[in-house]
Formats: structure tokens, sequence, C-alpha cells
């Protein structure tokens, strides 16, 4: 079985705000000023405390670590309300590159989970000099909505139910009113041997709050069939994304043994990084919240991955 420490026994601390890009965006911070920074990246529906046990590891080995929101979630705004809300896979990324630029970080390991290691692959595809090295849980996530208009076989349209959902107005007002109970049910399907308490649960859930939340998932799942545009800002990104260009900073995969999440075989994506490279699959009933069910391990490849790019400098 997947276990963590009591929820009680770690925490962020306040958090800090900046602006950056089109956001005011929420973010936590630790370790020395001075370190090398590692960029954590969260997926949906969670935030920034599935690494609030793999933060510390990282800043007792000397890193500056920093933790944000992403749009959508917790206390990241929208610094206009014209804006609009987008959950494209681009707009993610430029966001934290958008942050890194605010905070004055030129280069970052940048290492994420489901949105977040989308946004961590577009990154390093697209801007690798601001990538140090990657870390990525369930590999190569980068994709586009032609890829997506090709049925998959019927088990595997199952595994997406909820973007099928999220296509109609009904799922649209359903997650907005059932929100919560639909994150513990995702939580339980997506890491099915994670026996997380409910002061874990409700620290996250309580971003689910923020009043774009809705609007940006209904538009990421919504604009990766096809169903909806994106933004003509982010059609030249998206035309080199739709390529599947090959990552070449050091990586390092990882996958959780019991992710009941849809997720490619290590197998489908190890040809897509042409740096140094290995997979890692972590076992113990370990399920898609990788860095929260299993921080150590999480930590762990940040730093072996860094490693990697001290070699290949």
């Amino acid at each position: 079985m997947s276990t963590n420490p009591p929820a009680t026994t770690v925490s962020f601390g306040p958090l800090k705000q900046v602006d950056a890009g089109v956001l005011d965006v929420g973010y936590a911070e630790a370790g020395p000023a001075g370190g090398p920074v590692v960029l954590l990246l969260h997926g949906w529906p969670y935030d920034i405390h599935s690494y609030v046990e793999v933060t510390p590891l990282l800043a007792a080995a000397g890193y500056r670590v920093v933790v944000p929101h992403l749009r959508g979630f917790g206390t990241t705004r929208f610094r206009s309300g014209e804006t609009f809300r987008n959950g494209q896979q681009s707009a993610l990324a430029v966001d934290a590159v958008a942050l890194m630029d605010a905070l004055e970080i030129e280069q970052a390991i940048i290492a994420g989970f489901d949105w977040g290691a989308r946004a961590a692959n577009v990154i390093a595809a697209l801007w690798p000099e601001r990538c140090k090295a990657m870390v990525s849980v369930s590999g190569y996530l980068i994709g586009s909505p032609e890829a997506n208009r090709l049925p998959l076989p019927p088990a595997a349209e199952l595994q997406w139910w909820y973007q099928y959902y999220f296509a109609t107005e009904r799922g649209r007002a359903g997650y907005d009113k059932y929100r919560r109970d639909f994150a513990r049910l995702i939580w339980r399907l997506a890491s099915p041997k994670w026996s997380f308490d409910e002061t874990t649960f409700n620290r996250s859930a309580a971003s689910l709050a923020n009043p774009d939340h809705v609007s940006i998932v209904i538009h990421n799942y919504r604009w990766r069939l096809g169903l909806v545009e994106g933004e003509a800002k982010y059609d030249e990104l998206e035309r080199r994304l739709a390529q599947a260009p090959v990552i070449t900073v050091p990586t390092i995969t990882l996958e959780g043994d019991a992710n009941g999440a849809p997720h490619p075989d290590p197998s489908a994506y190890a040809g897509k990084f042409s740096g140094k490279y290995s997979h890692r699959t972590i076992k113990g009933g370990i399920g898609h919240n990788l860095p929260q069910e299993a921080p150590r391990a999480f930590a762990n490849a940040v730093i072996e991955v860094g490693k990697y790019a001290r070699r290949s400098s």
C-alpha cells in the first residue's frame, strides 16, 4: 500500500504572489536563494501540496524550490477579467516560463506530473535553453487535437470518461456543482492503493475553489478533443508541438506501479528523449499522484537528473 506521513507534519507556510505574464501567480518557495532552481508543476485535480514533502527534501539538498499553482488553481489569478480562460497545453507552459522570467530564473530543472508533466515537456521541447533537465511522470505527454481525433480501443476510451463528460454542458454544470466529490473520485480511481486521509484531501481540494477553475478545466479537455479553439497567439507553438518534437534535455521519466489514470507504456515514449535518459517504475502501490505518494523517490529523481545535466554541460 502507498502511505504518507500524516498531512499535519509538513506544510509550506505562507505563499508568495508575483505578477507573471497574464497571471498573478501564487507559489511556495523553499531552499537557498542562490541554489540551483527546481520548478515543480502539479496536475489536475491536485495542487501544490502534491510536492509538500518533496520540497523540504530538495531544499535540504541545496536546491531553490519553486512550486506554483497553475492557472485556475489556488491563489493564482488572472490579472485581467478580459483574458480568455484558456487551458490548452502551450498556455500552461508559457505561464511557467513567464513565472521564471518574473523571478529572474534563467534556467531550472523542471519536474511534474499530469498537467504539470505536459507543461514541462512543452518547455523542454520548445525552450530547451530554459530547462536544465526534466523529470516527467508518465513520460512524453505532448499532444494535439488532431492526433486526439483518432479513436482508441474501447477499454482505453473508457478511462477517459470524464473527458467526454466535460464535453457536454451537463458535464460543466456537474463539475462546477460537485467539484470536490469529482476530485475525490479521480484521486481514488487514479491512485487505488493510496490511503490518503481527509486532511490531505481537503487541503488540496480547497485550491479547486478558484473562480477560474471550472473554465480552465473544461476548456483544457474540450480543446484536447478539438471541440473548442485555443488562442491564435499560441497557434505557432501548437503547430510545432503537433509534430511531436523530440526532447533533447537530460530526462528521467517515472511511473507508479499502480497508476489507475490513463497513461502510456514507457516503451512507447523512450525514443522521444534524445539526451541522457532513464526510466524508473516506482513500486509499492504508487498511483498517479506520484510525488505525494512517493516523495523521496521523486526527489531522488530530481537530484539524479541534475547530475545528468552537470555531466552533459
